[in-house]
């Protein structure tokens, strides 16, 4: 007779991969954590095709990764840690940007969905252990992307009224979707390795 699990051993979150490799992290590790995701994410923003209004970089690769790797709380204060850097005049945006005025231009919607998303990345995470097989891993960035784009897209239509409908969408979205959908295939395959690699 086969056990059949019951709510009791169903575990309600499951840790990260920060987590598990430091199960008993202090504030100091949480710090060096969260401004590790930071600084990540700053170094992926420096690779970039400078396309107008909205350049390709690899940010979002780094706020996929740190979004799971971290969890929702050190995740989300990673990616708001790298979006104030940049606010307060440090050089981490896309191409050495920095200033409010970047922060609050064009792409100030998609760089509040990278906090949402690291956060939203995180969560599912912790709460469905997604990033352990390729599938979940891929839903979960699917899902971190989605906040990104409703966002970005959002500010973009406001601060450039201009463009809307299609012409919003050329210059927010479609440039974008490939190498997104190849970004997220990396992703969803390093987060399962990388488990793969810590339980040997």
């Amino acid at each position: 007779m086969t056990n059949v699990p019951t709510p009791q051993m169903i575990p309600t979150t499951f840790p990260t991969l920060s987590g598990a490799t430091f199960p008993r992290s202090g504030l100091l590790t949480n710090i060096l954590l969260v401004l590790g995701g930071a600084a990540l994410v700053a170094l992926l923003a420096q690779v970039e095709l400078p396309l107008k209004p909205v350049p390709v970089t690899l940010q979002t690769l780094g706020v996929l990764l740190v979004g799971a790797a971290l969890g929702w709380k050190r995740g989300g204060l990673a990616l708001l840690t790298y979006v104030l850097a940049g606010a307060v005049g440090l050089p981490v945006l896309s191409g050495g940007g920095a200033g409010l005025a970047k922060v609050l231009g064009p792409t100030g919607g998609y760089l509040a969905g990278f906090v949402l998303a690291a956060a939203l990345v995180g969560w599912l995470v912790e709460r469905f252990g997604l990033d352990r097989h390729i599938p979940g891993a891929a839903l979960a960035m699917l899902a971190g992307n989605v906040v990104i784009y409703a966002l970005g897209l959002a500010w973009l239509g406001h601060v450039v009224p201009a463009l809307h409908g299609q012409a919003l969408l050329t210059a927010g979205l479609t440039p974008f979707l490939l190498g997104d959908a190849l970004k997220l295939v990396l992703a969803a395959l390093l987060l399962p390795t990388a488990w793969k690699l810590l339980r040997r």
